[in-house]
């Protein structure tokens, strides 16, 4: 059996949820041939190249105009305009799928659903096709040529009665969750990574993510870890800078100000996500749906900031609504926010136990045993 798994690099999140996906497919069914591909880079590299870096840039600089237009994309001429691109990018993505001939096509980004159902809807492909949405609501342009897309896979039965309500059938849409690295579902030795951080054992660790791929917000970020700060006689906080120089400086100038160097441990990078989120017991970030799913499978409250406008935004809005989260906006008292959340033991801790209630840490290994065990 030959499965092809397309994501887009418009953000991280896609193309982590199909890596999942590859993983768990290669360690799960031997006799399966799987194969990662970027669909935009394929289809047309320089669109790719124009597209990806026009969204990073719009998404850093000009996030309202960004938010406009992923609402105004959901009707009138923006979608007409997808539906139009679509036919000249098939035709590259036909050839394509000729070659490989997959059984099973999964996509991770909208665009690349959109071209299957397209190819399907021309008779020119008659692979099955599976959607998964990457965030906890969904955007109309997911379910374009929706009636040629075999499965839907969504974050909540919250969405499943959404898409049911859009017209499509229930046989086809599941409420998995989104897919995560099964390093998520290790139990982690707690002592060996305070050791490896140096990490006080009798102190809660707030896991901090500053950086963001776009390194959006800095000011408000800067507020934010600053009254994090302020507050760390009682805690210890991990900061992750991202790809964001400036930002990690001024993390540091921020610790040093306040002389609080051992309570504050600063990295541009770890591939330790898993293994820090573990022994946490918050974690601050901006609300893609990739991190806010690794967060509620490893039982974590949620402070959000930065939301991109759109999807990260509803994303944040479900959060809430679960009360797995709190929102810092730019009129909100985050002193006394931050100050109120820490000394209360008993807020953390219901926000930790409705996180686990909506969390799906399987998530990954049941998209591949329904795909997989139908299509054997």
């Amino acid at each position: 059996m030959k499965v092809i798994i397309f994501y887009a690099k418009y953000g991280g999140g896609h193309l982590s949820a199909a890596r999942s996906i590859e993983s768990c497919i290669s360690e799960n069914y031997k006799n399966i041939d799987v194969e990662l591909i970027d669909f935009m880079e394929y289809a047309n590299r320089e669109l790719n190249k124009i597209t990806t870096k026009a969204y990073s840039e719009m998404a850093k600089k000009a996030p309202k105009t960004w938010g406009h237009l992923y609402w105004e994309s959901q009707k009138g001429p923006l979608a007409h305009i997808s539906t139009t691109s679509n036919k000249l990018l098939s035709i590259k993505i036909n050839k394509l799928l000729e070659e490989k001939k997959p059984d099973l096509i999964i996509s991770t980004h909208p665009f690349a659903s959109q071209i299957c159902g397209y190819l399907t809807k021309q008779k020119k492909l008659n692979s099955k096709i599976a959607t998964i949405i990457t965030d906890f609501a969904s955007h109309d342009q997911w379910l374009v040529f929706n009636n040629y897309i075999n499965y839907f896979f969504v974050a909540s039965n919250e969405m499943k009665q959404c898409l049911i309500q859009k017209g499509i059938s229930e046989s086809k849409v599941y409420d998995t969750g989104i897919p995560i690295s099964n390093r998520f579902l290790i139990n982690y030795d707690k002592n060996d990574i305070l050791k490896e951080f140096n990490l006080n054992p009798n102190k809660k660790i707030v896991l901090f993510f500053g950086g963001g791929e776009f390194g959006l917000g800095k000011s408000f970020t800067l507020q934010v870890f600053r009254a994090f700060v302020e507050n760390s006689n009682e805690i210890q906080i991990i900061a992750i800078s991202g790809k964001n120089q400036k930002m990690k400086n001024a993390f540091e100038d921020i610790v040093v100000e306040n002389n609080k160097r051992e309570n504050v441990r600063i990295f541009e990078y770890t591939d330790k996500v898993p293994e820090l989120m573990s022994v946490s017991s918050l974690v601050v970030t901006k609300p893609g749906g990739l991190t806010s799913s690794e967060s509620l499978a490893s039982g974590l409250p949620i402070v959000i900031i930065n939301p991109i406008p759109g999807q990260e935004e509803e994303n944040a809005e479900f959060l809430v609504k679960n009360n797995a989260a709190i929102w810092l906006k730019k009129d909100s008292d985050i002193k006394s926010t931050i100050n109120n959340l820490l000394s209360d033991s008993l807020k953390l801790e219901n926000m930790s136990n409705n996180a686990k209630l909506i969390a799906k840490p399987n998530s990954t290994y049941n998209i591949c045993k329904i795909l997989l065990d139908k299509n054997d």
